[in-house]
């Protein structure tokens, strides 16, 4: 984007839209038993309340989540879990959802999209068995 254009964050409706997102986000994983193993703590809440502040700072928005956590760091941040071709389907298929909900223009969508798919790749830590599986609905709708 450029320099006049506005950032992402701010296109698709700022925090609020970021809250949507990420709400519905994490209702999903509450819902999942398989990926709820993933997040140790009793309460979604902190989680939440991180993936949120990173995708605003991310797309443009403040910087806040740098303030409270310092650099994201996403990598080591996730060392300690383990995450497989299962945990990333499961977290992108609760995603994409989400991201579904927004109705967002599709230019944008496909951004988002197009980042959560690698970011998701990028904290695979576990072997998988998974090599050109099923469709696992999670591409856009």
């Amino acid at each position: 984007m450029s320099e006049t254009t506005a950032s992402l964050y701010e296109a698709i409706g700022g925090e609020p839209a970021f809250h949507r997102l990420v709400h519905r986000f994490y209702q999903g994983v509450a819902a999942d038993p398989e990926l709820r193993r993933v997040y140790p703590s009793r309460s979604l809440q902190a989680a939440e309340g991180h993936l949120r502040l990173f995708l605003i700072q991310y797309w443009g928005g403040p910087a806040t989540y740098n303030e409270l956590r310092g650099h994201p760091r996403l990598r080591m941040r996730h060392a300690r879990f383990a995450i497989g071709p299962a945990e990333r389907d499961a977290w992108l298929r609760h995603m994409r959802a989400a991201l579904d909900e927004l109705e967002l223009d599709p230019s944008y969508d496909t951004q988002l999209w197009d980042y959560l798919v690698m970011a998701a790749q990028s904290l695979v830590n576990e072997p998988g068995e998974r090599a050109g599986g099923p469709d696992l609905g999670l591409t856009p709708a």
